[in-house]
């Protein structure tokens, strides 16, 4: 090796080790950022993996998916009472899109997925509350912090600071579902009771979707998370889409879509 080309080699070498002495995070790279996908599909009682395909140890943006943690803040916290309590008007200042002005309620929320009732909640909390339970949970890289516009409060969670994989998304339903979550009886219950439910074949499955942009709009995220049962088996999943080109329509709704088709072949 030429002295000339050793140099991207030591300088690559010296960047690595000034990383691990800082103790900056060193996420898994499997694959390129510009197309991921991952099914993941584990035993909820014992976590035993039953189908893999793809990288499911990238974290992303949970995008919508994070009204399910979200779900289990507002009730152990006492912001949200029951399925339709507390049922709040829409207000000209929330700015949402046309379809989202309307009444909602936490049955509402997580159907509809109203990302001005997620920031509802969050204001009510207040930043300390809600860096705290986010923290407690160990939800995915914990970084509530926002993009430096102070917009962690009610915005970390999209196509921002808070990131989770796959992984840690299975991981963290199993404990919802095993109600070992830092909060309420209450909130758990409440939380699995508000999540919206299908059917694929034979499972009765319930779960939330996800849609965002990444990368100044260039890619597009679609997530699909939850469980599913049948014949008295439970399942937990992560389905995450990530792909090079951003399509006109979010795309959870589609990557759901998909998943309750397959999810009869994948999982027998």
């Amino acid at each position: 090796m030429r002295q000339m080309d050793r140099y991207p080699f030591f300088i690559a070498v010296i960047l690595f080790l000034l990383a691990w002495m800082l103790g900056l995070p060193m996420r898994a790279q499997s694959a390129p950022l510009a197309d991921i996908h991952c099914t993941l599909i584990q035993d909820a009682a014992s976590g035993a993996t039953l189908y893999q395909d793809g990288v499911c140890d990238r974290r992303v943006s949970p995008a919508s998916t994070f009204k399910v943690p979200l779900a289990l803040i507002g009730y152990d916290a006492g912001i949200l009472s029951d399925q339709h309590t507390p049922s709040w008007d829409y207000k000209p200042e929330f700015n949402a899109v046309k379809r989202d002005r309307k009444t909602v309620d936490p049955t509402i929320w997580e159907r509809d997925s109203i990302i001005w009732y997620s920031r509802e909640i969050t204001r009510r909390l207040g930043a300390k509350s809600f860096a705290g339970y986010v923290s407690k949970f160990g939800y995915g890289n914990t970084d509530v912090s926002g993009t430096g516009k102070d917009d962690g409060l009610t915005n970390s969670w999209v196509d921002s600071s808070l990131e989770i994989s796959p992984v840690e998304q299975a991981a963290f339903l199993r404990r919802l579902l095993d109600g070992k979550m830092p909060v309420s009886a209450k909130a758990h219950e409440m939380t699995k009771a508000i999540i919206p439910s299908f059917k694929a074949g034979d499972w009765t499955v319930q779960g939330k979707t996800g849609s965002t942009a990444l990368d100044l709009n260039k890619r597009s995220v679609g997530w699909f998370v939850g469980w599913a049962e049948k014949d008295g088996r439970r399942i937990v999943f992560a389905r995450l889409v990530v792909d090079a080109r951003r399509g006109d329509m979010p795309k959870g709704p589609a990557t759901r879509a998909a998943f309750l088709k397959d999810l009869p072949q994948l999982v027998k």
